[in-house]
């Protein structure tokens, strides 16, 4: 098992029904703003795909206050893409280059990512973490 040193920690929690809301009011331009295609595709393909999208949402906003950026101009929606391990269903996070020189800078290796949905609500929660070699 290894160690790890938390570099940064992030949380976020999503009212379900304003993601709904949301999607409704933008549709396409929000989806297309927030989510890579690999991500809608992800979230249409499920029963209730405003609470994945939801999820979604609250693990990019965790991992920007994990880097303690927030969405701006060092790292932005589209430079996160949230995925599924298909083994384990466990999220993890695939970084653009400029988020992968962003984690570098922090000396951080790795996001571990959490996430828990309800029917009103999603939270998730980022760790930066380095390994810990010692």
């Amino acid at each position: 098992m290894s160690a790890y040193k938390v570099i940064g920690n992030g949380i976020d929690i999503v009212e379900n029904e304003r993601m709904t809301e949301m999607l409704a009011k933008w549709d396409d331009k929000f989806k297309d703003k927030v989510f890579l295609p690999g991500e809608q595709e992800y979230c249409e393909s499920k029963a209730v795909p405003e609470r994945h999208y939801a999820g979604r949402f609250a693990v990019k906003e965790a991992v920007s206050k994990a880097f303690g950026t927030g969405i701006g101009e060092h790292i932005g929606w589209l430079d996160m893409e949230v995925e599924r391990n298909s083994d384990t269903g466990a999220p993890s996070v695939k970084f653009s280059s400029k988020a992968e020189e962003l984690l570098k800078r922090m000396n951080a290796d790795n996001v571990l990512i959490s996430l828990s949905h309800t029917h009103n609500y999603t939270v998730a929660q980022a760790l930066l973490v380095q390994e810990d070699n010692s």
